[in-house]
């Protein structure tokens, strides 16, 4: 089962194909964001990662 790699909750394969990053991590779902603003939390939470 795949999970968010901020809050660990359950996301869908599906949630994971559109949201995840190059490498399958998801950094932010909709237990941790703002609905409207996974993509971009997510790209932010990415770059600090890799900072």
């Amino acid at each position: 089962m795949p999970t968010c790699d901020h809050c660990g909750a359950h996301v869908s394969e599906r949630f994971v194909r559109v949201f995840a990053d190059e490498q399958g991590r998801v950094r932010a779902c909709v237990s941790c964001s703002a609905n409207a603003g996974i993509a971009e939390v997510a790209r932010q939470r990415a770059e600090k990662a890799n900072a």
